[in-house]
């Protein structure tokens, strides 16, 4: 019992302490929001690649240059691909001439057609005659069985041979298809050898120099929109559930000193980057500062909710996130708004109540 009336002789003694810091809750509009940092991106940003590999033989654009879309940037050379093309479109006239029947192959299939049909005309008018004949019971049966078999031979061989003509003459006109196919596809590859710009924007990177080596895997470029920028957010994963498309925010750029731009949200990107455990969010200028670059950086507060009037202390003064010291002790209280310096109290205590400054 001694030992309790100590302990409340001590706390009154603290709580009667001239030194403490002593408040009353004030009323003031109150802005929950979320902090991002932010990195300026142009829209619309993409690398240029190649399709093909070789040497970047000119060069048409330099850094900072605006282009046009389909606009030529480069071009590459490479000796083996346009040798390619060249044995393409000399194996297309081949198989052309091949398949209009210019060739020999088809030619002596029909001087071999036209000497059958003119046999089998003549086997034709013996065997028919040495019928009547032996139907008559003149002539031998030998004569008869020789001009039978000798028409049979004629009619088999020419339709062999229409066969023959059918079959080469397909097979002809599927290399024909074949070489022309490969032709187009040397034709196109050939063409991919000109890079031209996918988009009306600005040069913003060029990676490679006439004479060097390019390949598919590395690119040679970057363009992006010139007035039409994005700004990419990174959100915690803790936050992000209170991010909503269609809110405000307030941005705060290092290249604009204290300046702040208002922007809105437009686009949540789903995936987690696990790295640094945030999500992607990217949002508008609704005020555009005068100039933008490519990775300009700063901070962002994303504007979760406003409410005037409302009874607030300043978070230093919280114990546990929701108790406050109070003349008469520690008291509970239910919060609501927060921000990185003030909380709003719902209950627990009022406006004429006097709290204390917790030690840390």
């Amino acid at each position: 019992m001694r030992v309790l009336l100590i302990i409340a002789s001590i706390f009154l003694l603290a709580s009667c302490d001239p030194n403490t810091e002593k408040i009353q809750p004030e009323k003031m509009e109150l802005t929950e929001s979320v902090y991002a940092s932010v990195t300026v991106q142009p829209d619309s940003l993409y690398k240029v690649f190649t399709t093909v590999n070789g040497i970047l033989d000119e060069l048409y654009v330099e850094e900072g240059d605006s282009v046009r879309k389909e606009q030529e940037l480069l071009k590459i050379v490479n000796t083996n691909s346009s040798l390619t093309s060249d044995n393409a479109k000399l194996a297309y006239e081949l198989a052309r001439n091949n398949y209009s029947g210019q060739s020999a192959l088809l030619n002596s299939l029909i001087d071999n057609i036209d000497a059958a049909k003119l046999k089998l005309s003549n086997d034709s008018l013996n065997y028919f005659r040495q019928k009547n004949l032996w139907d008559q019971k003149i002539g031998s049966k030998a004569q008869y069985d020789n001009s039978k078999l000798a028409y049979d031979l004629s009619r088999n061989t020419l339709n062999r041979l229409q066969n023959e003509f059918a079959r080469t003459k397909e097979e002809l006109r599927t290399q024909l298809e074949q070489a022309e196919n490969q032709y187009k596809s040397s034709l196109v590859t050939f063409g991919d050898f000109t890079i031209r710009s996918k988009l009306q924007g600005t040069v913003y990177s060029v990676y490679k120099n006439p004479g060097e080596l390019v390949s598919t895997m590395e690119p040679i470029a970057t363009i992006g929109c010139s007035d039409k920028f994005i700004i990419e957010l990174l959100v915690d994963e803790v936050d992000v559930v209170q991010i909503r498309e269609g809110q405000q925010l307030i941005v705060v750029l290092d290249a604009y000193g204290d300046r702040t731009f208002k922007a809105e949200i437009f686009k949540i990107l789903p995936e987690k980057d696990y790295r640094n455990q945030t999500f992607t969010v990217e949002a508008r200028f609704l005020d555009i500062p005068e100039r933008l670059y490519p990775g300009l950086s700063g901070e962002a507060n994303v504007i979760i909710a406003t409410k005037k009037d409302a009874l607030v202390i300043p978070r230093e003064y919280l114990i546990d996130q929701n108790r406050v010291l109070t003349e008469a002790g520690e008291v509970e209280i239910e919060t609501g708004l927060m921000n990185l310096q003030y909380v709003e109290v719902l209950s627990g205590i009022t406006a004429e109540d006097w709290i204390q400054k917790p030690e840390r």
